[in-house]
């Protein structure tokens, strides 16, 4: 009966340990994917952390400045005593200095009322919780760009197998028309010889294409913060994904750098650097700080501090504490020109971040306009490729075209057909990366 209940309570930690795995989708479309990375991706998840560090830290700061309370017990036990004899104080009661033990119990309480660095650390902690904020915002864009790449390298992969053996079906027809043809005499061998190259081809494509499709998914897994071998299906296609791609408007988009996340992560260091200055010039201000403080001592030859026979002093005093920097050997003018210095490069980094956004803006911008055009150049060019093809396969079984002629149209095809779903993947990646540069993820 023992044996039951251990095996029945085991079953039920296990159910309660599996339901608190969270499930992963088995399937995802391109929105689907990007969501769930958002959330599951590790590096999206460390800059969530990362924003939770800048937080306690920003508080860690802020507390710093408010009322400190500390207390403390020493005890001691004197080997050799330094007084013969006992003390009274005021009438109170003796404490005897010359005992072997003694326990000193104190608490202090103190407050910052004004210091310059504590003013500018403030506003720095708040500018590093908004650096922390842009570097998530910046990975958010990037894990977006990385999914829909990963994504459509899947698609790519997919619609490339499904070519390559279709394919591959039809020229083991040709084929085996061809060595019928040849066995009755009316062909000559060369024609089966080139059809039989032109197979092994694509064979040896397929076979690749095949290993670099499930790369592609342990890469699309990786990104997706789930197990490398999960196995991932997707719903979206690549023709629909392009479709949905195709939109000259965002070449009209507003080239304003100012709302890039790069533009502000440069214009945070810019203000980080600000502080700085602000911070070393501080160091030349006074500070002022009040405290209050109270202890009881008590002295014995025997340790009875719990009882109520221990006689205790007790003390108490308040103050102020002001630092007044008078003279550094030069050392804070140093400090500050140096950080001055440091202001003076990130302003010309802003510049030249600008600047190079506007160049990345124009470029992306180019980049995407290439790819629709050479998207509908491709299409175009595909559907002649396929006509020639069937044309010179016509040709070939009438005796009127060569099989070399035949292998030419169908090579021709084939890169076709890959320049044709490059082309594709190219206007769902130049998109991507065009909206990435903008900040923009609709």
């Amino acid at each position: 009966m023992r044996n039951k209940l251990i095996f029945i309570f085991s079953l039920c930690f296990l159910h309660l340990g599996f339901s608190q795995v969270q499930e992963v989708p088995k399937s995802f479309s391109l929105d689907e994917a990007i969501a769930f990375a958002l959330e599951n991706n590790r590096t999206a998840k460390n800059a969530v952390r990362d924003i939770e560090a800048a937080e306690k830290q920003k508080w860690e700061t802020t507390a710093s400045g408010l009322p400190q309370l500390n207390g403390g017990i020493d005890y001691q036990y004197n080997i050799k005593q330094q007084f013969d004899e006992a003390v009274d104080f005021d009438g109170n009661g003796f404490i005897d200095f010359g005992a072997k033990q003694s326990v000193n119990a104190s608490a202090t309480l103190s407050q910052l009322i004004f210091d310059g660095s504590y003013l500018v650390g403030l506003q720095s902690a708040k500018v590093f919780l908004e650096i922390s904020k842009n570097a998530k915002e910046k990975t958010d864009l990037e894990i977006r760009k990385a999914v829909i790449n990963a994504y459509g390298n899947v698609l790519l992969s997919e619609e490339s197998v499904a070519i390559l053996e279709r394919n591959k079906t039809t020229l083991e027809k040709n084929l085996n028309e061809t060595r019928k043809i040849y066995e009755n005499g009316l062909t000559e061998e060369e024609d089966v010889e080139q059809l039989e190259i032109t197979l092994a081809s694509i064979e040896s494509n397929l076979r690749n294409v095949k290993r670099l499709r499930d790369l592609s998914y342990q890469m699309l897994n990786i990104t997706l913060g789930i197990d490398v071998n999960n196995e991932t299906k997707l719903t979206d296609s690549l023709q629909t994904l392009t479709f949905q791609n195709i939109a000259p408007s965002l070449l009209d988009a507003n080239d304003d750098v100012t709302n890039t996340i790069d533009y502000k992560i440069a214009a945070n260091d810019t203000r980080s650097k600000e502080l700085l200055v602000k911070l070393e010039k501080s160091k030349a201000l006074p500070s002022l700080g009040g405290f209050l403080t109270g202890s009881y001592l008590g002295n014995g030859d025997d340790f009875q501090f719990f009882t109520n026979n221990q006689k205790w002093l007790g003390t108490a005093a308040f103050g102020f504490s002001l630092k007044i920097p008078i003279f550094s050997s030069f050392q804070r003018s140093a400090s500050t020109q140096r950080a001055q210095i440091n202001l003076e490069k990130a302003k010309d980094d802003l510049l030249e971040t600008e600047q190079q956004l506007k160049f990345q803006i124009a470029s992306a911008k180019s980049d995407y306009q290439l790819a629709i055009e050479e998207y509908e150049t491709a299409k175009k060019n595909l559907g002649l490729s396929e006509r020639i093809e069937k044309k010179n396969e016509v040709k070939f079984f009438e005796g009127v075209a060569s099989s070399f002629e035949l292998r030419q149209a169908q090579t021709q095809l084939y890169t076709a057909q890959q320049e044709y779903l490059q082309a594709m993947l190219d206007v769902i990646n130049k998109k991507a990366a065009l909206e990435t540069i903008l900040n923009q993820t609709n």
